[in-house]
C-alpha cells in the first residue's frame, strides 16, 4: 500500500502530521483517512503523547529488564478486557498472533489452526495463507518463502461461514489448536461479522477442546473500550492487541485465561522473548492514549457520530453519481467497495470495481483527502476529526464519485 501499488501514481511521501491533517514533503496538506492504519485514535502528534513519549525518553529508551510502564499498560489493557487475566506484551501485531499460536499449541498439544480467507494477522509464515491486507492487494493470497511444511498446519475456512468451519473439525478430530479471526474483518476490506457468527466459533471450539483466538490487533480499543470483545461480547481464549495500545510507536501484546497464558515461559515451556518488548517509549504512548481516551467523556460516541456522517454522506454522493457502492462500517472503520451487492466474505469482497476505485482514490487525493490506497483496507476515522473535517471529505468524495462513474 505505501509504493500505491494497487492503485498506480507516485507515493506520498509524509513530512508530518497534526490533528486530522497530512503534509507531504511537497508541502501539499490532506485529510487522514489511514491514521497510520488505526493506531492514531487520538489524531496525529496529540501533545498528550508526545508529552508522555519525551519524559520518558529523557529517562532511557531501553532496558532490558522489567518497568513500572509495562505493568501498567498491562492492568489498562486487562482492566478493559474482562474474561482476560495474564498478558504478555510484544513489539508488534505481527508477533503477538504469532505467539498466541504457538501458546494455543502449546496448551493443547496440537498442531493445527484454522483461519478464513482474506483475513491477515501478520507476516509470520503459518499465517501467510488465504491472507488478506498486501498479499490480497497484489492479488498473491500467500508469499513465496512459506514452506509446504509451514503451511500445511494452517486450514483456512470462509469468514461468515460455520458450515465450513465444521467440515474442518470433521475431517481434522482433535487435532486443532485454535481458531484465529479478526473480529471484524479489516484487511479484505471492512466485513463485519453475521449474527450468530462468532458465537457459533465459541460452540464450535469449545465442543471440540480447540482454542478461539480474537486478533483485536486492527479493532481493539477502536470499536469500544473493551474493543470488539465488548461490543460482541465474546468469550475468547487468548485476545491480540497491537495499533492504539502503542499510541503509534510499535507494540503488541497478546494474553488471556490464566491457565492458558500459564503456558508461557517463564511459568511454562512456551517459549517467547524479545529485547524491546515492553519498550519504554512504546508503553509511554500507549498509556497516555489509553487514559486520554477513558478521561474524554463520550469518546467513542463522537467517533460513532462522525463516522456515521460519514458513510451517510458517502453514501448520497455515490447514489447522486449513479456509481454503485456497498459501504461496510463497524465503529470508525469503514470501507466503500464499489459494487452492488452485499460484500460478506472474500469472494463478494472481490467484486469491487477496481477501475473505478483507483478513479476515485485518485480524485480524492488530488483534491486534498488521503484515502487508503487499496480497495481491500478499511478507512479509519480519529477524534481529532471535526464536522467540518468530515463536510469537507463528503464534498470532495462526491466530486471523486462523478469521476468514478467514467471509469472502465
Amino acid at each position: 500500500m505505501r509504493a500505491f501499488g494497487n492503485v498506480g501514481g507516485t507515493p506520498r511521501f509524509i513530512s508530518h502530521g497534526r490533528g486530522s491533517r497530512l503534509w507531504d514533503v511537497d508541502g501539499v496538506e490532506y485529510i487522514d483517512a489511514v491514521g497510520s492504519w488505526g493506531p492514531l485514535i487520538l489524531g496525529h502528534a496529540h501533545e498528550g503523547v508526545l508529552s508522555a513519549v519525551e519524559a520518558s525518553l529523557r529517562k532511557g529508551t531501553s532496558f532490558g529488564a522489567p518497568t513500572e510502564q509495562e505493568v501498567r499498560l498491562a492492568e489498562l489493557i486487562l482492566n478493559r478486557y474482562p474474561g482476560c487475566e495474564q498478558v504478555r506484551l510484544v513489539n508488534s501485531g505481527t508477533e503477538a498472533t504469532m505467539s498466541a499460536i504457538r501458546t494455543a499449541r502449546g496448551a493443547t498439544d496440537r498442531d493445527f489452526i484454522i483461519k478464513f480467507e482474506g483475513n491477515y494477522h501478520g507476516h509470520a509464515d503459518s499465517l501467510l495463507v488465504a491472507a488478506g491486507s498486501g498479499a490480497l492487494t497484489t492479488g498473491v493470497p500467500s508469499s513465496a518463502g512459506v514452506t509446504e511444511g509451514t503451511a500445511a498446519t494452517t486450514l483456512v475456512a470462509g469468514y461468515n461461514d460455520l458450515e465450513s468451519v465444521e467440515k474442518l473439525f470433521d475431517q481434522y478430530p482433535e487435532q486443532i489448536a485454535a481458531v484465529i479471526l479478526e473480529p471484524v474483518a479489516g484487511n479484505m476490506g471492512l466485513i463485519p461479522p453475521a449474527t450468530g457468527f462468532l458465537e457459533g466459533l465459541r460452540e464450535i471450539t469449545a465442543e471440540n477442546g480447540a482454542l478461539l483466538i480474537i486478533d483485536e490487533v486492527m479493532t481493539g480499543f477502536r470499536l469500544a473500550a473493551g474493543g470488539a470483545i465488548e461490543r460482541y461480547q465474546i468469550d475468547a481464549d487468548l485476545v491480540c492487541w497491537g495499533k492504539i495500545i502503542g499510541g503509534g510507536l510499535p507494540v503488541g501484546a497478546y494474553g488471556g485465561k490464566a491457565h492458558i497464558m500459564s503456558h508461557v515461559s517463564p511459568l511454562g515451556s512456551v517459549y517467547q522473548a524479545g529485547t524491546l518488548s515492553g519498550n519504554p517509549l512504546a508503553t509511554a504512548a500507549g498509556i497516555a492514549t489509553l487514559e486520554i481516551i477513558a478521561e474524554t467523556p463520550g469518546f467513542y460516541a463522537t467517533l460513532e457520530h462522525l463516522s456515521d456522517q460519514l458513510e451517510t454522506g458517502l453514501r448520497e454522493g455515490a447514489a447522486e453519481a449513479g456509481v454503485d457502492v456497498t459501504i461496510n462500517r463497524v465503529g470508525s472503520m469503514l470501507t466503500v467497495f464499489f459494487c452492488g451487492v452485499g460484500v460478506t466474505d472474500f469472494d463478494s469482497a472481490c467484486k469491487t470495481n477496481g477501475s473505478q476505485f483507483n478513479a476515485w482514490f485518485h480524485s480524492l487525493l488530488s483534491r486534498g483527502v488521503y484515502w487508503p490506497p487499496s480497495p481491500f483496507e478499511a478507512a479509519f476515522l480519529s477524534y481529532a476529526h471535526s464536522t467540518s473535517d468530515i463536510e469537507s471529505m463528503i464534498e470532495t468524495a462526491r466530486a471523486a464519485f462523478k469521476d468514478a462513474s467514467t471509469a472502465t
